[in-house]
């Protein structure tokens, strides 16, 4: 048999070499095309959801009864072009619609008569003097991010970093919201968020603020391991984008491991909206 021919599949016929290695270089070639197109997809939408999840899915039925908005660190620093940490969490925040979506958890919220609790972050003088610390609570040192002279005192407080955006202080400031004392590092361990929440009976809660990974994802853990059934709002966070890694992906990752539900603000919102009318 010539090296340019191998036997048929029927009969012993014979098919030339060069038109199977074709044949096989065009299979190659739409499969490489198929994962390229793939890979432009997921390269389009990389915080998406997989088509078919590996973890069964969860749910939170939301009762308001038993439930609270809580939003992490909503302050210039973070959400404001002003902000010491715009330049690596700006365009995040722009693309998820961040800033507008926690308005409208708190608009939403607020009707429906729903407890909403601040978690903040604030850094005195005495903070700056700890003697050692992480990567970020080196760099939010370094940049002065959440700075107050006191904590007894507003002086040069009203629009700081540290001060809430400005679109959310009639909700936050109306007298019925909760302001913690602030958390210092990540989590809520070091505030009082998780008695406040217990002094009101609270079961769920509605999860938002910043960053994704850092602080909200502290915050998730820290409620999960304290027996509430905790809804991540997806699109009411964002996070940094630096060279060690883009912390949105690797908070939207965790999110869909550990949280009893993943929301968008709609998803929220018309929970929230359908609880109010059967509240009446």
């Amino acid at each position: 048999m010539s090296s340019e021919q191998h036997a048929g599949p029927v009969g012993g016929g014979h098919v030339p070499r060069r038109t199977v290695l074709a044949g096989a270089a065009a299979g190659l070639a739409a499969s490489l095309t198929a994962l390229g197109s793939q890979a432009a997809q997921a390269a389009e939408n990389v915080y998406a959801d997989p088509p078919k999840p590996g973890l069964p899915k969860t749910e939170m039925q939301l009762d308001a009864r038993h439930a609270a908005l809580v939003i992490i660190d909503p302050q210039i620093d973070f959400l404001s072009p002003n902000g010491v940490a715009w330049g690596v969490v700006g365009k995040s925040v722009t693309e998820h619609g961040t800033v507008r979506n926690i308005g409208r958890l708190l608009e939403a919220a607020k009707r429906a008569r729903l407890p909403v609790a601040v978690s903040p972050h604030y850094y005195y003088p005495y903070d700056h003097r700890w003697d050692f610390g992480g990567p970020l609570e080196v760099l939010m040192h370094k940049i002065h991010m959440f700075d107050r002279t006191s904590p007894l005192s507003l002086a040069d407080f009203e629009g700081s970093g540290a001060d809430f955006m400005p679109e959310y202080k009639a909700q936050l400031l109306d007298g019925q919201t909760i302001i913690a004392s602030p958390h210092k590092v990540y989590g809520p361990s070091s505030n009082d968020l998780v008695l406040q929440l217990r002094k009101r009976k609270v079961q769920q809660v509605v999860l938002a603020g910043m960053s994704a990974n850092l602080c909200v994802e502290s915050h998730l853990r820290e409620l999960i391991e304290n027996g509430f059934e905790v809804a991540v709002v997806r699109d009411a966070t964002a996070a940094a984008r630096v060279p060690e890694g883009d912390g949105y992906l690797a908070a939207i990752i965790n999110f869909r491991y550990i949280a009893n539900a993943l929301w968008s603000t709609d998803e929220a919102v018309a929970f929230l909206v359908q609880e109010r009318a059967s509240a009446g």
